[in-house]
């Protein structure tokens, strides 16, 4: 009579095993919630200590203006407030340039690098306080240093909140980029001048994706000088803008997308030859 019940034992014991493989399969696997927050603790310390340096100079480029401007300066969050802005800072900016310009630069890169909305007015601003060339110099200028510093970042911290953020729109951008390892440049550029992916997600994901800085860089400088030369012409006539959104409407988005095919057909038509 004891044999029979060896056998019931031995048959509950690899139903167990059976279900603990299953338990372990990646498809039987339920997700599970991250509730804390993506960074480590030395990542946080780190991202902090950066953000407090920026402020720093941040505080100490406005405590050199004119007490009189304080309560006029701040981020503007539409077209009205810019307005404002531009006239409160009109005579300031013609009185003492290279002390603006040091402001403005800092003001523009810190935004950059820490994800803050608004560099579109910024840019505006630019256009409406020094025209279109020395405007559109400036916003290349800081966008670029901006963004170049806002790769360095992520490439310190960046990957768990890219993760985080943009899981799925990560995979698909790293897909990319591996097939057109042997023509990444003309792919940034074509990335930069068309709106296809945010310049921000771009910014933080090219670190993780490995795609080297001096591609990153070149094609920023390069990439970002079309939308930068619409933002900052109509910066010129800030009182006829109405909207951000006027500033990029479809006939100027059908523009950009046609430069970017111009950019990146080159590369298309050599990558046909050589399947041929």
């Amino acid at each position: 009579m004891a044999a029979p019940r060896i056998a019931v034992s031995d048959e509950g014991r690899a139903k167990d095993e059976e279900n603990a493989k299953m338990d372990d399969s990646p498809t039987s696997k339920k997700p599970r919630i991250e509730s804390r927050l993506p960074l480590t603790r030395w990542e946080l310390v780190v991202s902090l200590s950066v953000f407090f340096i920026f402020s720093i100079g941040l505080f100490w480029v406005y405590m050199k203006m004119p007490a009189s401007e304080y309560d006029n300066i701040k981020l503007p969050r539409t077209i009205s407030d810019l307005r404002l802005l531009k006239d409160s800072l009109a005579m300031h900016a013609k009185d003492h340039p290279a002390q603006f310009i040091l402001g403005y630069c800092t003001t523009y890169v810190f935004m950059q690098t820490f994800m803050i909305p608004g560099t579109i007015f910024m840019s505006l601003l630019a256009g409406a306080l020094f025209g279109v060339f020395r405007g559109l110099f400036l916003v290349v200028f800081n966008a670029t240093a901006g963004a170049s510093s806002c790769y360095f970042l992520s490439k310190l911290i960046g990957r768990p909140i890219v993760n985080w953020l943009w899981p799925e729109k990560l995979r698909f951008f790293q897909a990319e980029i591996a097939k057109r390892r042997e023509k990444l440049w003309n792919y940034m550029l074509f990335l930069r001048v068309t709106p296809t992916l945010p310049n921000l997600f771009i910014n933080l994901a090219s670190p993780i994706v490995d795609i080297p800085f001096h591609v990153f860089f070149l094609a920023t400088l390069v990439g970002l000088i079309p939308a930068s030369f619409i933002t900052v012409r109509a910066g010129l006539a800030l009182g006829e803008l109405k909207s951000v959104k006027d500033l990029y409407d479809l006939k100027t988005l059908a523009v950009l997308f046609i430069i970017g095919f111009v950019i990146i057909f080159p590369a298309v038509m050599k990558r046909k030859r050589t399947y041929e």
